[in-house]
């Protein structure tokens, strides 16, 4: 029964690492292409709502 316990705790704890990781290159894209996305955005949005070439 011990070692059931064990190992579950071990794959909870790898699951854990495997999420934070996930989490963090997440937050690193956002960081990263934050601006170059709002400002894609912003010129579609433009675009879409005067039909005209926008900055």
């Amino acid at each position: 029964m011990g070692y059931l316990r064990t190992r579950r705790g071990q794959g909870l704890v790898e699951y854990s690492l495997i999420i934070s990781l996930i989490v963090v290159v997440v937050i690193l894209a956002v960081i990263l292409l934050g601006n170059q996305l709002k400002n894609t955005y912003q010129n579609i949005s433009c675009n879409v709502a005067t039909h005209q070439n926008c900055p």
